[in-house]
């Protein structure tokens, strides 16, 4: 298996949190020379510690391993799950409402009258 995307995803997701190597691997109990080896796809990683990255990041572990599966479906719910992490109800529901108008729209069916949830 080739660890270089799973290494890639690990560093992208460290970025957007601002985190450092160091922080990160203090964070989860690894060197800070083995995270690298890790980010740069020269060393595999156990699977208790992928799940400690995991966690630590914010992030579900198919999601780290996502370019490994098999099935777009399970792909793009990885990436979904992801885009919503962190976010709250109200902005999930705002998302829910453009991806229901945006299907819509591409399906023909949209009108001034394409029904949206607004709860309140």
């Amino acid at each position: 298996m080739d660890y270089t995307k799973l290494g890639k995803r690990i560093r992208e997701e460290r970025l957007r949190l601002n985190l450092t190597q160091e922080k990160l691997s203090e964070e989860v109990g690894i060197s800070t020379a083995y995270l690298g080896q890790i980010e740069r796809g020269e060393r595999s990683v156990t699977l208790d510690k992928l799940i400690s990255l995991a966690n630590y990041l914010g992030v579900t572990v198919d999601f780290l391993l996502a370019d490994y599966i098999s099935s777009d479906e399970d792909l793009n719910l990885s990436r979904l799950t992801q885009l919503f992490h962190g976010k709250s109800a109200t902005e999930k529901e705002m998302a829910v409402n453009m991806v229901k108008l945006l299907f819509a729209y591409t399906d023909g069916k949209f009108s001034g009258d394409t029904e949206i949830e607004n709860k309140k």
